[in-house]
This record gives C-alpha cells, sequence and structure tokens, in this order.
C-alpha cells in the first residue's frame, strides 16, 4: 500500500533539489524509488521517467516564458533526441531483463552527474565561470544532431535524465548563456521523456499511479528550489551532491 505523504515529501525533496541544483528531479527519484521504495531497476527507470516527464514539463513552460527558450535553433536536437529515444526504448525489455546491467548503466550516469555538480560546485566557489559565447544556440546543425542523439539514449535504454549531457553540451558545444542552456535542456528533456513514459507504460515497465504522485511533489518542489536558486547556484550544495552522487554510483554497482 502507498504511503502518500512519503511519496508527496520525497517527490517535493527531488523538485527542490532538482531547482537548486539545475538538475532534473529524475536522478534524486531514481535511487529514491530503487533503493528506498524497493522497486526493480526496470520499474524504477520507467516510473521515474514518467514523474521527470511532468517535471520537466513544468520547467520548460517556466523557462519559456521567461524568455530563456528559443524552439527553433533547439528543433534539431528535440527531433533528435526523440528519434533515438524511440530506438533504444525497443531495446529496454532486453535491458530489463539483465538488471545487474540496468543497474551499472545507471551507476555509470551517477558517477558522471557526481563529476559534472563537482565541477560546477568548484567553478562556483571560486567564482569562476565560463564566458557567454555568440552563437547562442545558433547554427552548427551537426553538433545538435549528435547532442540529441546522446540525449536520447539515455531516456530510452535506463529511463533516466539527460541533464548531465544536455546542459554542459548547450553550454560549452553551443556557447549558450546559463538559462539559455538550462530552458533548452528541459525543453529537450521533456520530449525525451515523453516518448520514454509512453514506450515505458505500454512495455508494463512503470507504476503509474506512483509516478503520478511523484510528480505533484516534484512540480511543487521543482518551482520552490528555482525560485530559491534565482540569483545564484549553490556552489557548497552542488559539492555536497556531487560526493552524494558519487557514493550512490558506488551502490549501483555494488561496492556496499
Amino acid at each position: 500500500m502507498l504511503n502518500i505523504s512519503i511519496i508527496l515529501a520525497a517527490g517535493g525533496a527531488a523538485g527542490i533539489l532538482g531547482g537548486l541544483l539545475g538538475i532534473g528531479g529524475g536522478i534524486i527519484l531514481m535511487p529514491l524509488l530503487r533503493f528506498y521504495f524497493g522497486l526493480s531497476p526496470a520499474m524504477a527507470a520507467g516510473t521515474c521517467i514518467i514523474a521527470v516527464f511532468f517535471t520537466t514539463l513544468g520547467g520548460s513552460l517556466r523557462h519559456y516564458r521567461d524568455g530563456n527558450i528559443k524552439l527553433k535553433p533547439i528543433m534539431p536536437v528535440i527531433l533528435s533526441g526523440a528519434v533515438f529515444t524511440v530506438i533504444f526504448s525497443t531495446f529496454f525489455p532486453q535491458a530489463a531483463r539483465r538488471p545487474s546491467l540496468l543497474d551499472a548503466g545507471i551507476g555509470l550516469v551517477f558517477f558522471l552527474v557526481s563529476m559534472r555538480m563537482a565541477a560546477e560546485g568548484a567553478a562556483d566557489f571560486i567564482k569562476k565561470r565560463p564566458p557567454a559565447g555568440r552563437r547562442e544556440l545558433g547554427g552548427a546543425g551537426g553538433i545538435k544532431i549528435t547532442i540529441g542523439a546522446f540525449a536520447g539514449a539515455l531516456p530510452g535504454l535506463l529511463g533516466i535524465g539527460t541533464g548531465a549531457i544536455l546542459v554542459p553540451a548547450f553550454r560549452f558545444l553551443l556557447n549558450a548563456p546559463v538559462k539559455a542552456a538550462i530552458g533548452s535542456s528541459l525543453v529537450c528533456f521533456a520530449a525525451n521523456a515523453l516518448v520514454s513514459s509512453l514506450f515505458k507504460i505500454s512495455q508494463g515497465f512503470a507504476e503509474v499511479k506512483l509516478a503520478l504522485l511523484l510528480s505533484l511533489g516534484t512540480l511543487t518542489g521543482a518551482a520552490l528550489g528555482a525560485a530559491i536558486n534565482r540569483k545564484s547556484p549553490p556552489a557548497i550544495l552542488k559539492l555536497l551532491f556531487g560526493a552524494v552522487f558519487f557514493i550512490i554510483a558506488l551502490k549501483y554497482v555494488g561496492v556496499f
């Protein structure tokens, strides 16, 4: 029997931390679903991606209203990501039959996110940030398609977010300002998450009721986290969660 108050609280906490850290709530929800709620790797992945779709959709709408998103320049990333999400989603049932490999893949993603959090936290702490580029997501069609392809693989095959790929890719490969990078990342991931969610539901790898309850919490929490983080990124929090995500990565690969 689902404890609704605990689920809403977990979703709210994930949303707040996601808003504070500039990442999707899925990276918080996935270990909760896997290790606290006790779902199998495949069910945790399918349930997580549904909840994250609503969170990223809500974040996308906020960034669009704030003028941080221009849809035309990122359409190649959106379309490429959707196509590759479809392709990799077709292999998800095979991956679900190998839970240890699925856990290992998700653990690798957590390791990459931990490195990103640590690097960004260190840069914020010493007040060094990369300069905004001139293109601001313009041009570079081939690079955009490649970014979308990599970003579509993760939600399709692992049911996990692509913020670890999209935000730094938009910033460093396409020279986008920080807010544009975050807003564009949310839009692209929302599209990928929708496609992946539909596949996971049809394949029977999702606890839909649990996902919807988590979504209510994450939507509320994400708005609060974004409001707290509106002026400056929390460097110490990023360093802290870089360490936390590293520990989670070790747990996924069975170190402890």
